[in-house]
């Protein structure tokens, strides 16, 4: 099969590997979509977790294609998507319904192969029906499981007023799942003017590409979905005194950030990180299957798995009009 291979920090090739073998309660999927994450990105350029060479992609769904002689759940046939973190299940977190923090975690596409590739295994446990999801859809039940993670840490109130710094596809997302938790108002800002056009038609009530405009501690919600230092450092100036401040975007692995701590505590923050998600997968089905949540205008563009290296340098760039760049392994 054909699979995208990072080879080394900075190095993509597209290989012809052998189709993986699956053991007896595994499951061999055929990949229909895999989209490209930051986290591809950040591992393509060492920044971040990631074992190499590794063929990456954590954001798929595609078709069963084998099960192994164990396999009882899963079917030959059925559209599929993964929870790509896999947890042990017995360690001292998972036993305490902390799996994301497993001591024993791997991780389609990044400790093991994953989706950017015509085929990939997994362990029966992490795979699930995506029901009648198109493919492109399904493979945001990631990405959409982490933002729904993420937005339960943060105490949201009906009527909260939120900022989210960053407009790309899990600023959006992060954005619409605030609107239906009960948000009043969404601003977001970004640099990127396109993607702020689309903020004002997705879910942002104010868009803003300078952060220095808008009016300081007024947000009861601060949510940043970039990992950049200047938002990261410039995020609890806007939250109102008693308010959250959640940090969601990945930042590079060494990046260090300066906060005040007087400011932190004369306006009595809450300051939240998030990390992957815990069984959040099914939530995430039910609100793309109902459209509450719609990932369908995030898709962009769309790309063979030749492409992927294309796709990256899109992303890093900045392109007009690029938001989730979606593979097609079997184009």
């Amino acid at each position: 099969m054909r699979a995208i291979v990072i080879e080394k920090p900075g190095m993509i090739s597209v290989r012809e590997v052998p189709i993986p073998v699956v053991n007896e309660d595994e499951v061999l999927i055929k990949v229909m979509s895999s989209g490209i994450c930051g986290t591809d990105v950040h591992i393509f350029h060492g920044e971040y977790l990631g074992s190499y060479p590794i063929i990456p992609g954590h954001e798929f769904s595609g078709i069963v294609e084998k099960v192994g002689k164990q396999v009882k759940r899963i079917k030959v046939g059925d559209h599929v998507a993964v929870e790509p973190n896999i947890a042990c299940d017995n360690c001292e977190n998972c036993l305490e319904n902390r799996q994301n923090f497993c001591a024993n975690w791997q991780g389609v596409g990044v400790s093991m192969p994953g989706g950017m590739a015509e085929y990939v295994k997994a362990p029966e446990k992490a795979v699930f029906s995506i029901g009648k999801l198109p493919f492109d859809e399904g493979a945001f039940c990631e990405p959409l499981s982490c933002v729904l993670h993420g937005i339960e840490q943060v105490p949201l109130k009906l009527g909260d007023r939120v900022l989210v710094l960053g407009a790309g596809p899990i600023g959006m997302l992060l954005a619409q799942t605030a609107k239906i938790r009960g948000a009043c108002t969404i601003t977001q800002v970004d640099k990127n003017e396109s993607r702020l056009e689309m903020a004002k038609a997705y879910a942002a009530d104010v868009v803003c590409n300078d952060l220095e405009s808008l009016k300081g501690q007024v947000f009861d919600v601060v949510i940043e979905a970039s990992g950049s230092k200047y938002l990261l450092e410039n995020s609890v100036h806007y939250a109102r005194g008693g308010g959250s401040v959640l940090f969601f975007g990945v930042p590079k692995n060494d990046l260090m950030i300066l906060l005040s701590p007087f400011e932190i505590f004369s306006k009595s923050l809450r300051i939240m990180g998030t990390y992957t998600s815990v069984r959040n997968s099914m939530q995430a089905i039910r609100l793309m299957e109902s459209h509450q949540i719609d990932v369908r205008p995030l898709i962009n563009p769309v790309l063979p798995l030749t492409s992927f290296n294309q796709g990256v340098q899109s992303l890093v760039e900045g392109k007009a009009g690029v938001m989730k760049v979606m593979i097609k392994p079997q184009q």
